[in-house]
């Protein structure tokens, strides 16, 4: 049975991207960040001093097991003959991942502005009416009462510091 997508496959069924490629990149960014802890690890002392270990004495040692293990990766991504055609991601499926990020992201960015709250609103009401195809009373009434329940466990109950924007300024919190 072939993994390949014929080309005269939709364009949503394209492949994005090669499963190999990614094996490859993520495995060279796993060993990238194995050097990294192996060099910091060896910098602040990864032997056995005579009170018993330094403190980068595991770190290293870990690093040292992570790098072979993203060296065994890129070579098995590289031997790997047959999984040279193999899709990691379709363009539906791409679409379908950027749905979710870029809302996300925005999420993140809307918190520093805005604050936790009024963020949270944004994300919730979008998500359903957007992704859920809800109408778009429900989503914002149902984000409201999250929203609210939200603020009223951290702020009131709890009393946790939360990022905070211009309208909870204006209510005094």
């Amino acid at each position: 049975m072939s993994t390949e997508i014929p080309d005269t496959a939709p364009e949503d069924a394209r492949p994005v991207v090669a499963a190999r490629s990614v094996d490859i990149a993520v495995s060279l960014m796993l060993l990238a960040f194995a050097l990294l802890l192996g060099w910091d690890s060896w910098r602040i002392g990864a032997s056995w001093a005579s009170d018993g270990p330094q403190s980068g004495y595991f770190p290293f040692y870990l690093s040292v097991m992570m790098g072979a293990a993203s060296v065994y990766g890129i070579t098995t991504a590289l031997l790997a003959r047959h999984a040279a055609g193999e899709p990691f991601m379709t363009r539906d499926q791409f679409r379908r991942v950027m749905q979710v990020f870029v809302p996300t992201l925005a999420f993140c960015v809307f918190t520093q502005f805005l604050g936790l709250y009024v963020a949270s609103f944004l994300l919730v009401a979008g998500f359903m009416w957007w992704i859920g195809r809800i109408p778009l009373w429900v989503s914002v009434v149902t984000s409201f009462l999250f929203t609210a329940v939200m603020f009223a466990t951290f702020e009131v109950a709890f009393n946790v510091i939360m990022p905070k924007g211009p309208l909870e300024a204006a209510f005094g919190y």
